[in-house]
């Protein structure tokens, strides 16, 4: 059971580090909205009070301290400075690091924790004579100073019976907040009696399990000040439904309206005659006499009316807000397995399709009208599990504004990351694998794309350089974009050290493009020194690996001077895409439809020769390299016949090549099987899938077949032969 409630915490504190993420994000860009402030302080403040119920200490020292900040923020007594944001913001990365660390273990950076607690300590007013304040409330002791009477020692603390009424709200099981808890916590106050109301509770067949239906009664004996006994209920306030009644309240308020009887008289009034000495029949003196009101001019609205419009308008403003949507919370293997069964439903259509249309029947129109509707049920649960597992990149791209704050400060410049399109929807999966990738552009754009200050200066820029990360939906696939407005890539070096390393001839003749993408080499790198972000020969092949592996590509462009922008184009999806059903030596296979251009028959006029075993294909007046995707596979046409169907592709560098394959079938959604376990790398081969008839076709890689072709490479060169001429 505990530990199912600190996973929920767990889960809790990611949504309320973001929030608090999101919160400091607009504040740097400069919305001091009070309500932004106090949304920060509640999260802060919930991910506190939480790791106190499971003995988080370094949590709730920090968080403390952190909320204690914020507390004078909102309060107004401290303003949002540049220089406190940025001190927020770095703070908002540790409190993310020490969630990390209790979640997964591990070691906590104890002299960075202890830079920012002393920090954060400069904006903390000391506290005089260890004053505890406490609001006043109509059970304060009234003061005695100003009527002459000389205090007593303060007596010991008597016990008071609180009698509470408790009824949590739907909201409330949403956060996962639990009513055992503040039991325990007001056991250890004195002595408690719970006794649980369920006259709400309906018959089971009218239950609704997302409504709240119990509430309890609770007597409470102790001690503890009210204000103590409310401080339980703090984490649950506007959750719950809460009444808190004392025996002692009508004295108190009694004793309360006379100490103000007193405060508000007239202090140069001589005191009254003692009631023995008074004129008999006189009444006695009276000690306050309220001030008369003024008349009011007619030309005033009403009271009443303003009382009445007063609820309207506070229910308007709580109806604008809205209360948290219900959520559910399920394991990603549950969703996982439902996926693979809808990809299976796929394949079972296809496969009674096939045989349908095998049948050897003269009107089969009935079958194929009820199985067309099949297919659109099919094609709606599988979109419908499909949006199940989607979640917009704002969580992702919220973390990766800490990894531009760590870089600048690595490497002493000033840098700010702006986000476009948070709330764009990617497959769980292609999230978490696209952390990596992102990280690392994040760091190089930081280190190498971004002048320092004074040379941005210099140039006519403002000293901050600015990062925009961005994400859009664009023809069925993702596209993520990161562009800065450094210097750009200085293509005369990037040259150089390609020559050095021995990646390109000396006398090599490279486009603007070609030479941007020599960045993609392996162990290619141009820092000149081994920093922590650069220098150590892990360059961004890493990065261009990893895009691949997500099935998708990685394109950099540059203008010196301005910046550059590295694009990464990805499917929506790891479990089904749309490819083009090709033949090829007898075999059936697949080509992913976002690498395909156009398709086309081609004729004898179209096809030239290069070299001794090349051909190109004349389209439009422009050339293009053939490659032949059997002699590609290793695979043998039984007949002479050649491939006369072309496939018109583009790499991520922007070059052309035509596939050649014998035959295309059609284009149809299919269901992607990974081969990782099944045998080892394939070249040119991405993945497999099962067709209807229930065989196995691969998946083809369009990337790599091309760069395994001589005839591509050969047309590279020639070309650069004929452009240094």
């Amino acid at each position: 059971m505990s530990g199912s409630i600190q996973d929920t915490f767990f889960e809790e504190c990611e949504e309320l580090l973001e929030a608090t993420d999101e919160g400091l994000t607009a504040i740097e860009g400069g919305d001091h909205d009070p309500e932004t402030v106090n949304a920060i302080f509640r999260a802060v403040h919930s991910i506190k009070g939480g790791a106190g119920a499971f003995g988080l200490d370094d949590l709730v020292a920090f968080a403390h301290r952190f909320e204690t900040v914020f507390d004078e923020v909102r309060a107004g007594r401290m303003e949002l400075d540049g220089k406190l944001i940025q001190l927020l913001l770095r703070s908002s990365d540790q409190l993310s690091a020490l969630v990390e660390v209790a979640r997964d273990g591990g070691e906590i950076d104890e002299a960075h924790n202890d830079t920012l607690l002393a920090a954060l300590d400069e904006y903390i007013p000391e506290e005089e004579e260890d004053l505890t304040f406490e609001p006043m409330g109509l059970g304060a002791p009234a003061p005695v100073a100003d009527l002459g009477i000389v205090p007593e020692a303060p007596a010991e603390p008597q016990e008071e019976t609180y009698r509470i009424r408790f009824q949590p709200l739907k909201e409330m099981y949403g956060t996962g907040n639990e009513p055992f808890f503040l039991f325990q916590a007001l056991k250890d106050m004195g002595d408690l009696t719970v006794k649980l109301d369920e006259n709400e509770l309906p018959g089971f067949d009218a239950m609704d399990m997302s409504e709240s239906y119990l509430a309890w009664d609770i007597t409470l004996v102790t001690k503890d000040s009210r204000s103590m006994v409310e401080a339980v209920f703090e984490f649950v306030e506007g959750l719950c439904e809460l009444s808190i009644d004392g025996e002692g309240d009508a004295e108190a308020e009694a004793n309360a309206l006379a100490a103000l009887d007193a405060m508000f008289s007239a202090p140069d009034a001589p005191p009254a005659p003692p009631a023995a000495d008074a004129a008999e029949g006189e009444a006695p003196a009276v000690p306050f006499e309220p001030p008369v009101p003024a008349p009011e001019p007619e030309a005033k609205p009403a009271p009443a009316e303003e009382k009445a419009s007063a609820p309207k308008a506070e229910s308007g403003k709580q109806e604008q807000r809205g209360g948290p949507k219900p959520t559910l919370r399920v394991e990603l293997e549950r969703v996982d397995r439902l996926i693979n069964a809808v990809g299976e439903l796929i394949i079972n259509h296809s496969m009674l399709a096939q045989q349908i249309a095998n049948l050897d029947v003269s009107d089969t129109r009935d079958v194929e009208t009820e199985l067309e509707g099949f297919k659109n049920l099919a094609r709606d649960i599988q979109e419908g599990v499909m949006a199940i597992r989607a979640q917009p990149v704002k969580p992702l791209f919220q973390r990766m504004a800490r990894i531009v704050r760590e870089a600048s400060a690595a490497t002493g410049k000033t840098c700010k990351l702006v986000n476009v399109g948070e709330n764009t929807e990617v497959d769980k999966t292609v999230i978490e694998r696209l952390s990596d990738p992102l990280t690392h552009i994040l760091r190089n754009a930081v280190d190498h794309g971004v002048e320092k200050p004074e040379d941005r200066e210099a140039a006519g820029k403002s000293k901050v350089g600015e990062i925009q990360l961005s994400a859009s939906h664009r023809s069925g696939s993702v596209c993520i974009e990161i562009k800065d407005d450094g210097a750009g890539v200085n293509r005369p070096r990037v040259k150089q050290i390609a020559i050095e390393k021995g990646l390109i001839p000396e006398n090599a003749e490279l486009t603007d493009g070609e030479i941007d993408n020599l960045l993609f080499a392996p162990g290619f790198s141009t820092a000149k020194e081994v920093s922590n972000l650069s220098g150590r020969g892990v360059g961004m092949d890493v990065v261009k690996n990893a895009v691949t592996g997500l099935g998708g590509r990685i394109n950099i462009s540059s203008t010196p001077g301005k910046g550059s922008t590295f694009t990464i184009i990805l499917p929506l999806t790891l479990a089904v895409m749309d490819g083009m059903v090709v033949s090829v030596a007898d075999q059936t296979m697949v080509v992913p439809i976002t690498s395909i251009v156009e398709t086309m028959r081609g004729s004898d006029d179209m096809i030239n020769s290069l070299g001794a075993d090349g051909t190109l294909l004349s389209i439009r007046g422009n050339f293009v390299p053939i490659c032949d995707v059997a002699g590609s596979l290793g695979l043998y046409r039984e007949s002479d016949q050649q491939a006369g169907v072309y496939l018109l592709v583009e790499t991520e560098t922007g070059q052309r090549c035509a596939l050649a394959v014998d035959d295309i079938h059609d284009q149809r959604q299919v269901v992607i099987k990974s081969l990782d376990g099944v045998c080892g790398e394939i070249a040119g081969v991405a993945a497999a899938t099962i067709l209807g008839d229930g065989k196995i076709a691969m998946i083809l890689d369009p990337e790599s077949i091309i760069a395994a072709s001589p005839t591509a490479a050969a047309f590279d060169t020639e070309r650069r032969m004929s452009n240094a001429s």
